[in-house]
């Protein structure tokens, strides 16, 4: 079957390099090449010694033919009909609620607040044990369970659980399906400081309206700072959203972003199309390595634009159009069909995927091939690499302890326990923090027998050690500092767990947040400790600072 699968696939990349071409494919060649492909299917349809599964495989040749192309042309068949709707509508039917498989066991991980899954009692961390009386294996895929879940609104699905930490851990749930809403904007707001605040999560239907309104509400403020976007982790959406959001600040008729398909004539021009609300507010967005599409034209169009402040890390660099394509028997096809380019002339995308290096992987763009353009007012602005923020802020190195508290799941058992031991609330949002008694409790709670984690100034005086023999300079009074060495650096795990306390706190806060607050209390939560954000909200409060910023280099408003 395996062989079966690659000649599926070397067929669907025949048709891939022809696609890909820079000019369009002779229909000769695209006609011989479907005639082939028919053919050998055919052939194997009614030769091969095994029954075959014609959808499986087709399907692998299909996504081996994708493949080739790049990550965004996707095809969709009529049973992910979900997925397409939560792209451009921003939801979907089902029990709302992300799952995850560890080891042996699906859990739900996160059912989402007031979703059909938590009305029903669902909780963080529950063990799918079956599912309309069919038992969840450890060799159910996690995309069998996924679909079992799904269905149309209205809908009934009986899910057995195992709740840990529980004394009556065998729980039965019949969960109504319902309409999923994916809100795009969790947030909305003015701070204490007077500054307004918008978080965006993506860019759909219903994004461009939600902003908007937050804007008016904003704008009433007395005395308002400025305006904080926030665009991190925002992986985009529907371009036409994006250019409304943007028209918020800048003049109705004002060029946001243009689009060029292969030929020359397939251009088009987005421009605002309303008066905006806040055109002279002082503006900061928020962008990190996940700000991509939509989101960065949002940010690329402000900055080009000379409109806004960009802060916190360089965007992703997706300058690829999408546009949707019906397929017969119900199934629909994503397909790159341009490239955007944003006020400037700049093409932001990072990823070169014409070009494969001797190993066959899609190369990034480097600094050094990137061109310099212009923004409105005469700012260096680069292409080829995403969004470059104005004002930089990086974000704080993770260390290994922290990593595996995360990855291992210690942090969230532990908050799925303390859950368990607090089912009647915990306070206000406002009110509740992680204090000496849980950081304590979360210390006891890991098991040193069963916690591992890359020891660092270990591991790295072993390699000194070893190339200090290789190189000769291993004597007796070398030896002896090393054995100093050893004993001073030799981790001690309740030791950096204290060293790490401030870290530790932000994540316990979160993750037992979670279980208890809606997606906008732990946002405004999440401010409280927020040092990208409280970079923009001094930089508000910095109006000097915040013009120069917006001036080329060599200018300045001072004299």
């Amino acid at each position: 079957m395996k062989k079966l699968l690659l000649i599926l696939a070397a067929s669907g990349m025949l048709l891939a390099s022809a696609s890909a071409a820079t000019t369009r494919s002779n229909k000769s060649e695209v006609s011989r090449n479907l005639i082939i492909f028919n053919s050998l299917f055919k052939e194997l349809q009614t030769n091969y010694v095994d029954t075959i599964d014609a959808t499986g495989s087709m399907r692998t040749a299909i996504d081996a033919m994708l493949s080739e192309i790049d990550p965004y042309t996707e095809y969709y068949p009529a049973d992910e009909e979900d997925k397409l709707l939560s792209i451009s509508t921003g939801q979907f039917s089902g029990v709302g609620s992300t799952i995850q498989r560890r080891g042996r066991e699906v859990l739900f991980t996160e059912p989402q607040w007031n979703s059909p899954s938590r009305r029903a009692g669902v909780r963080h961390g529950d063990r799918i044990l079956r599912i309309n009386g069919d038992t969840v294996g450890p060799d159910m895929d996690i995309s069998e369970v996924s679909k079992r879940l799904r269905g149309q609104a209205g809908t009934h699905v009986v899910v057995d659980v195992r709740r840990p930490y529980a004394e009556d851990s065998l729980l039965t749930f019949d969960i109504v399906r319902g309409v999923i809403k994916v809100d795009p904007v969790p947030y909305a707001g003015v701070l204490a400081d007077s500054t307004g605040y918008i978080r965006i999560t993506t860019f759909s239907e219903k994004t461009a309206g939600k902003v908007r309104d937050a804007v008016a509400e904003i704008m009433r403020t007395p005395g308002l700072r400025g305006i904080i976007i926030d665009l991190r982790g925002n992986g985009g959406g529907l371009l036409e959203s994006a250019v409304q959001v943007a028209g918020n600040f800048v003049d109705k008729g004002t060029e946001i972003v243009r689009t060029r398909g292969r030929d020359a004539q397939n251009e088009k021009v987005y421009k605002t199309t309303q008066q905006p609300q806040a055109r002279r507010v002082p503006l900061v967005v928020l962008t990190d390595g996940g700000t991509a599409s939509s989101s960065e034209i949002v940010a690329g169009s402000l900055q080009d634009l000379d409109r806004a402040v960009i802060l916190g890390e360089r965007s992703y660099g997706k300058g690829l159009v999408q546009t949707g394509r019906p397929v017969p028997y119900g199934g629909y096809m994503k397909v790159t069909t341009g490239r955007y380019y944003i006020p400037s002339g700049r093409l932001i995308q990072a990823i070169d995927y014409s070009h494969r290096d001797e190993r066959g992987n899609v190369t990034r763009i480097p600094d050094s091939l990137t061109t310099v353009y212009h923004t409105r007012l005469g700012r260096e602005v680069r292409d080829g690499g995403g969004i470059t923020p104005d004002f930089k802020v990086e974000p704080k190195d993770m260390n290994r302890l922290i990593y595996n508290l995360i990855a291992d799941n210690w942090v969230f058992d532990y908050a799925t326990r303390y859950a368990a031991g607090h089912p009647d609330g915990i306070g206000l949002p406002d009110s509740f923090e992680v204090d000496d008694s849980i950081f304590a409790d979360f210390k006891k709670f890991i098991d040193p027998a069963r916690f591992n984690y890359d020891k660092v100034c270990e591991s790295g005086l072993k390699l000194l050690r070893e190339a200090a023999v290789r190189e000769g300079y291993m004597n007796d009074s070398v030896a002896a500092q090393f054995a100093r060495l050893d004993t001073l650096l030799r981790h001690d795990l309740n030791h950096d767990l204290d060293h790490n306390r401030e870290d530790i706190v932000d994540l316990l806060d979160v993750e037992i947040g979670q279980r208890y607050f809606s997606e906008a209390d732990q946002v405004r939560r999440a401010l409280r400790r927020d040092a990208v954000a409280d970079s923009a909200r001094a930089l508000l409060h910095n109006p000097d600072r915040y013009r120069d910023l917006l001036l080329p280099k060599g200018k300045s408003l001072k004299p």
